[in-house]
C-alpha cells in the first residue's frame, strides 16, 4: 500500500518513550509530517490522520497497564483507518496487557494497528542506588528501535490495502489487569539542594507541581508518580522518600536485573 509520511504521537513523561518512537520513525523511512508530543498539559486538542500517514503510537508501561493520563490524550487523536505502529515502553520487569490495550485502543480511534512493540527503557524508579534498567534505550535498542521501523516500511509496501492485512494479534489479558497506580504520595524537595529554578513544574505532565516562596510544592492528589520531575531535577533535588515505593525500587532493583529485549509484532 502506498504510505508517504509518517506521523509520530506519544506521552513520554521522563523521554523513553520518545527516544523509542522517534527512532521508529527514523526506519520507517518516511518523512515526519506531525510529531504529537502529548506529554505537556497544554497539548493539542485534537488531531485527524489520513490513510496515506502512518500513525506510529507510543505510551509508557505503568504496572502493566497504560497509564490513565496517556489514554486521555490519546484519545484525541482520529485514524481514518490508517496504519498504526503500536509502541509501549516498559522498565524491565513486564509489559502485561498495555500493548493489547493500546491495540484495542487504537481500533477504537480509527486506527488499522499493522505492528506492535514493547521496548525497555529505564524505569521511573531507577536510582544510583536502585538501578532498574539504566541507560535504557540504549544503542542496542536504538538499532532494533530502527531495525523495526523498517521491517515494518517493508510489510506495508507489500500489502495490497489495510483490508486484505490479517489483524494484528499482541499479548495481553482481557479483562486487562486491575490498574495497579492511584493516587498516592509524590515526590518532595530537599531544600538545601533546591535553586527554585522551575524545571520540576515544566517537566510535570499534569502540572502537580508549583512553585511557592519556600519551594516547589506536589499536589500528592494529582500526581501520577512518572518521576519526570525527579529525573528532569538538574540539582537532585527531587526524590521520593515514601517507604511503600522505595521498598518496591529495591525489590524491582534486585529481581529485575536481567536483561529483556524488545518484543515485536506483526
Amino acid at each position: 500500500m502506498r504510505c508517504d509520511a509518517t506521523r509520530l504521537a506519544f506521552f513520554s513523561p521522563t523521554g523513553t518513550t520518545r527516544r523509542i518512537v522517534d527512532n521508529i520513525g527514523l526506519g520507517l523511512g518516511f518523512a515526519v509530517a506531525e510529531r504529537l508530543d502529548l506529554t505537556r498539559p497544554e497539548c493539542l486538542a485534537a488531531a485527524h490522520a489520513s490513510r496515506e500517514t502512518v500513525t506510529v503510537l507510543g505510551a509508557p508501561v505503568y504496572a502493566g497497564r497504560l497509564p490513565a493520563e496517556a489514554v486521555r490524550r490519546l484519545k484525541r487523536l482520529h485514524g481514518a483507518g490508517g496504519p498504526a505502529v503500536l509502541v509501549v515502553a516498559y522498565g524491565n520487569r513486564a509489559y502485561e496487557d498495555a500493548l493489547l490495550e493500546l491495540c484495542d485502543l487504537a481500533r477504537e480511534l480509527g486506527f488499522t494497528p499493522v505492528a506492535g512493540g514493547a521496548f525497555v527503557g529505564e524505569h521511573s524508579y531507577s536510582a544510583p542506588e536502585t538501578p532498574i534498567a539504566p541507560g535504557r534505550p540504549d544503542a542496542r535498542d536504538v538499532r532494533a528501535a530502527r531495525e523495526f521501523g523498517r521491517v515494518v516500511a517493508a510489510k506495508l509496501e507489500r500489502l495490497a490495502d489495510l483490508e486484505t492485512a490479517a489483524p494484528l494479534r499482541v499479548p495481553g489479558s482481557l479483562p486487562y489487569r486491575e490498574a495497579g497506580l492511584s493516587a498516592g504520595p509524590g515526590p518532595i524537595t530537599v531544600a538545601a539542594l533546591c535553586q527554585a529554578c522551575g524545571q520540576c513544574v515544566t517537566a510535570c505532565p499534569v502540572a502537580a507541581v508549583r512553585l511557592e516562596a519556600d519551594g516547589p510544592v506536589t499536589e500528592a492528589a494529582r500526581c501520577i508518580r512518572c518521576c519526570a520531575c525527579v529525573k528532569g531535577c538538574p540539582e537532585g533535588a527531587r526524590l521520593f522518600d515514601h517507604p511503600g515505593l522505595l521498598a518496591v525500587a529495591k525489590r524491582l532493583a534486585a529481581t529485575c536485573r536481567e536483561r529483556r529485549e524488545p518484543e515485536t509484532f506483526l
